[in-house]
């Protein structure tokens, strides 16, 4: 539309989403209807391929809905995700961390996670509830240590009291019914899980242990300012602090996930998950774990991990991950 053309790619992102705003609102102000053009919603979303949005039978009255209604339109990425197989996570206690050696004998650091009787709470469905979900708690509380109203959640659902509860997103055909045991054995060794937990609380920290500042110089010129993060300031334009500066605050107890965690070992009968690495939290907190979202387990079959879960009793003795080749043997291509 004339003066509203399609921004270069040498124009900042934001004066090009200021130009692209005005187009669509003057789109939206001379036509009630609203499609926006498929080029420029793929230069948009930086797609090579144009993703047409869904017409809107109406006009927006500001800018800002205009551009909101490119993302609303569904993402093809997501909607094959989401049609894919997903099953329940596990919530378990960190119990602390341990090390053992492979076939090969490389020593491999690991953190034991304990599934202290973690079973199915409730579930929702999306024909009640809009989406299909699996409410999971872990251990065991009395009753006077939490409220009525959580107590009459527990009573409604007929299990036992948690001692914390947890969602996890899956698949129709991944639902589990209430009541149901989620094991040690719902994973396999040799899998990747994505774990989440509360890290570590370090309290109020100053900039150097924060952030990883060096410090002003330690000896000629200072004074009381060998830690200190130094000047936050602006000119009189913009006049002010930024928001997200990096100063001293408190620091840890903040919920963190690390992905692509490798099972090393599985004991089945002591409900024992060892993961290769570090994870968040201090020992005796709980984690979440679930299948790896960038390395997804293969779900059924001999060899894949059980869907939608593993019934009790049905696995015992300990599993452990194949380390795969010998890691002392160097290759020929690798020495030239």
């Amino acid at each position: 539309r004339g003066h509203h053309a399609a921004p270069t790619p040498a124009m900042s992102s934001a004066r090009a989403l200021a130009r692209l705003s005005k187009a669509f609102a003057s789109q939206c102000s001379t036509s009630g209807a609203f499609a926006p053009s498929a080029s420029a919603t793929a230069w948009f979303v930086g797609e090579s391929s144009p993703r047409i949005a869904p017409s809107i039978g109406r006009g927006f009255a500001t800018s800002a809905r205009a551009v909101d209604a490119i993302f609303r339109a569904p993402n093809p990425y997501r909607v094959a995700r989401d049609a894919q197989q997903r099953r329940t996570g596990a919530l378990a206690v960190k119990c602390g961390m341990t090390c053992d050696w492979d076939a090969w004998g490389a020593r491999v650091p690991l953190t034991v996670l304990w599934i202290d009787a973690c079973e199915v709470v409730s579930v929702k469905t999306a024909e009640k509830h809009g989406y299909d979900a699996v409410q999971v708690g872990y251990g065991s509380k009395k009753p006077k240590q939490i409220t009525k109203a959580e107590l009459g959640h527990f009573v409604k659902q007929g299990v036992g009291i948690k001692r914390a509860l947890a969602e996890f997103r899956v698949s129709a055909d991944g639902a589990l019914d209430v009541g149901q045991s989620i094991t040690a054995a719902h994973f396999i060794a040799g899998q990747y899980v994505d774990i989440s937990g509360v890290t570590k609380g370090k309290g109020f920290q100053g900039p150097m242990k924060r952030w990883g500042f060096s410090g002003q110089p330690a000896s000629h010129g200072n004074t009381k300012k060998h830690r200190a993060h130094g000047s936050i300031g602006q000119c009189q334009d913009p006049g002010r602090v930024f928001k997200g500066k990096k100063m001293a605050g408190r620091m840890g107890g903040r919920n963190r996930t690390v992905q692509s965690v490798w099972v090393y070992k599985i004991d089945a009968d002591k409900n024992l998950v060892y993961v290769k690495g570090q994870i968040p939290g201090n020992a005796g907190t709980m984690v979440k774990i679930k299948d790896a979202l960038r390395k997804a387990p293969k779900l059924g079959g001999d060899d894949g991990a059980p869907f939608p879960t593993r019934e009790l009793g049905t696995a015992s003795g300990v599993s452990v991950a194949d380390p795969g080749p010998d890691p002392y043997i160097v290759d020929a291509r690798d020495e030239a």
